[in-house]
């Protein structure tokens, strides 16, 4: 199934059977989670520390 029509079905059976309020907040708070790291990462960058060298992965050979 197209994953579009697979989301517009969700969408459809939340508007029919609304999410309880505490799960509405949660959803909300991951969002806005979601777009801060997001906003963060575009406009201040990715901070040196948080990114990974060069380095492929290293492979323990006996």
């Amino acid at each position: 199934m197209d994953p579009m029509i697979r989301w517009g079905i969700r969408l459809a059976q939340w508007f029919r059977h609304p999410p309880s309020r505490p799960q509405a907040i949660l959803i909300a708070f991951t969002l806005v989670a979601c777009l801060v790291l997001v906003l963060v990462e575009r406009f201040i960058g990715w901070p040196a520390w948080a990114t990974l060298g060069d380095q492929g992965p290293r492979i323990m050979r006996p």
